[in-house]
């Protein structure tokens, strides 16, 4: 949250990364990429700092003598009604973009090639900017909007841009659907925060699970006896409580000690902590690293309450706060109807109180398994390998070759220095419970394909290799959707032996190596940059699990 000049409520950052805010199309970022734009840090000076095209800066910056004006089109990371700007040249000085302009578009087209041209309307007319200085606007409230147009007259660089407003609001059209009631999509705000030394609290309302510590609330260390910090969470709607999770990922050996929950039915914005009409709606629990944890509220279900409570034991940090209910009426909550629209059951913000979907596993095949991927084995009978293999003697007579069941594929830019190698993943069971094993995270390789290559157990006492290893293992795999994101109708999930390899095509979805009842090694041949960055390994978390029904093995 933000505020803006005669603003007299606190505004969202509509365009933020951390809600989904991103660059769609550019006209020209020949000296600086526009991506720098939303990036949440504050610019940073690269005085002195060259690369092949000019001087470096953290902004988007644009060749010279532009005869029209350049253009950067944004999709917010939330629809909403925008109130401001702010348009920041830090560190651009001579070559600061003199002029800009900001229109804004409603588009629900997932096409968005045709964005440049489609009819937008202004909403910040053409302004004077300075060298190396912050420049707030405001405007008149608009109507809702999920894209915006940042016009530069006639080129030059920007360091930051933001889009303030106030966010349109996701509520569930049944009252009786449980949903996230504190979710920054469903109009959650934090109100008070006790410290957020490393870590601002506004944080834990945030969609999705973050990137890492830097996306979580996080208080300053303190030796003090019984200290404590807290961060209260107006809810979006007056609600009935059910669960909560508190979610520590990233936070390993800085997750508090313990937390505790209260709430409370308020018509203040924020009120009093020492207030005696808190009531605890969950009493102190141990936190541990990196894990989500799972509640279930002590709340009395025909009350309704406007306001939560977070208390940790006795600092650090907490990466998300999800409170699940239903909502009702209370009088100070009318949002209007402008800033809203009901979300259909595939929403983040809402949470299905069954089990939710069951994806059957079935034994890998290479048929099965084409559409992402090639299975890499041998076989008996050499009639029954796929068609079009190629099977020579190999080895004197001695052994048969199935040739090349797998080809390498890279798409890295030869600047970014990626290559080809083997590595080792040695891989934990995982946990079974009735049959099922949970799946909420996927990954994938943009740039490369990927192969795993199970490996045998060892033989000699001396040796580091397993003793008894595994037999099977999970293969879960998905398309990639229009959206960019894993296309979950397309999910498939198999069970694989410990005689099968599997290679992923490039870009295919899947979830990391899963084995079952036992540890087990796997050769992994692959082509990184090995700097842990999206380049090499891109995760998304579900929106909620699925589960994954095992076969009878």
């Amino acid at each position: 949250m933000s505020d803006l000049p005669n603003e007299p409520r606190p505004v969202a950052e509509l365009s933020s990364v951390a809600l989904g805010g991103k660059i769609v199309k550019v006209s020209d970022e020949f000296f600086a990429e526009a991506y720098h734009l939303l990036l949440v840090e504050p610019a940073p000076s690269l005085k002195g700092q060259y690369g092949p095209n000019g001087a470096l800066y953290s902004g988007w910056e644009t060749r010279r003598h532009n005869p029209t004006y350049d253009w950067c089109i944004i999709k917010l990371g939330s629809p909403g009604t925008i109130v401001g700007f702010d348009i920041d040249t830090s560190h651009f000085n001579g070559n600061e973009a003199p002029e800009v302009s900001v229109d804004a578009l409603l588009s629900t087209n997932e096409d968005e090639s045709g964005l440049r041209n489609a009819q937008w309307t202004e909403i910040l007319p053409r302004v004077p900017l300075g060298p190396s200085a912050r420049h707030l606007f405001s405007v008149p409230e608009s109507s809702r909007y999920n894209y915006v147009k940042l016009n530069m007259y006639p080129d030059g660089g920007i360091a930051r841009f933001r889009v303030y407003g106030h966010i349109s609001l996701v509520l569930p059209a049944d009252d009786s659907e449980p949903f996230d009631l504190a979710h920054i999509f469903a109009g959650g705000r934090v109100v008070f925060t006790s410290d957020q030394h490393f870590g601002t609290g506004s944080n834990i309302i945030l969609p999705g699970r973050g990137k890492d510590m830097s996306d979580g609330w996080e208080t300053k260390r303190n030796r003090q006896h019984d200290h404590k910090d807290w961060v209260i969470v107006r809810l979006g709607a007056p609600g009935r409580l059910q669960t909560a999770e508190i979610d520590t990922a990233n936070f390993i050996g800085n997750f508090p000690e313990s937390c505790e929950l209260h709430a409370i039915n308020s018509t203040s914005d924020i009120p009093d902590n020492d207030s005696a009409d808190w009531v605890t709606i969950l009493p102190r629990m141990k936190l541990g690293p990196h894990r989500r944890h799972f509640f279930q509220l002590e709340a009395d279900q025909e009350s309704l309450l406007t306001h939560v409570k977070l208390t940790i034991y006795p600092d650090g940090g907490i990466k998300r706060l999800r409170i699940i209910g239903t909502r009702g009426k209370y009088e100070g909550y009318t949002v209007p109807e402008s800033r809203m629209e009901y979300a259909s059951a595939t929403t983040p913000i809402v949470q299905r109180a069954t089990i939710g979907k069951v994806i059957p596993v079935l034994p890998l095949t290479p048929e099965a398994f084409a559409a992402f991927g090639q299975v890499i084995q041998a076989y008996g009978s050499h009639t029954t390998a796929p068609p079009g293999t190629k099977i020579t003697p190999a080895n004197r007579g001695t052994a048969s070759k199935f040739h090349k069941l797998a080809l390498l594929k890279s798409s890295y830019p030869e600047s970014c220095g990626a290559t080809a190698g083997v590595s080792v993943y040695r891989c934990d069971p995982v946990k079974v419970t009735g049959g099922m094993v949970e799946l909420n995270v996927l990954e994938r390789h943009k740039h490369t394909n990927q192969a795993f290559i199970p490996m045998g157990a060892g033989g000699f006492s001396w040796d580091e290799a397993l003793r008894e290893p595994g037999k099977i293992y999970l293969v879960v795999v998905a398309l990639n959707g229009g959206d960019d994101k894993p296309d979950l109708s397309t999910l498939r999930a198999f069970v694989a032996t410990a005689a099968q390899g599997i290679m992923y095509n490039t870009a295919v979805w899947h979830q990391p190596m899963t084995v079952l009842e036992r540890a087990m090694d796997f050769s992994c041949v692959e082509t990184q940059i090995g700097d842990g960055g999206n380049a090499d390994c891109e995760i998304v978390d579900l929106d909620e699990a699925l589960y994954l029904k095992l076969p009878e093995i």
